[in-house]
């Protein structure tokens, strides 16, 4: 939960107004995750029992900037 009031915070929602977030809810004993699909469709799974929810929030950032710039040198000709 400390995860979604992080990404539903205002300054958060200002500063990546492309982003949404949908949360599905599992009544089974299957431990929690948390699945992030980014525009380009790339999926990453993060274990939400074991990693502190600004950890995972900071990963989401360095893996979407790394997508970007991946994207950017596509764009450019690059490899």
């Amino acid at each position: 939960m400390e995860f979604m009031a992080q990404c539903n915070a205002r300054k958060a929602k200002e500063s990546k107004p492309a982003c949404q977030v949908q949360m599905k809810r599992w009544t089974d004993n299957q431990p929690p995750k948390i699945t992030v699909t980014f525009v380009s469709g790339v999926e990453e799974v993060f274990d939400a029992t074991s990693i502190p929810a600004q950890t995972i929030r900071n990963m989401i950032l360095d893996k979407g900037l790394l997508l970007e710039t991946e994207q950017m040198f596509r764009e450019a000709g690059g490899k």
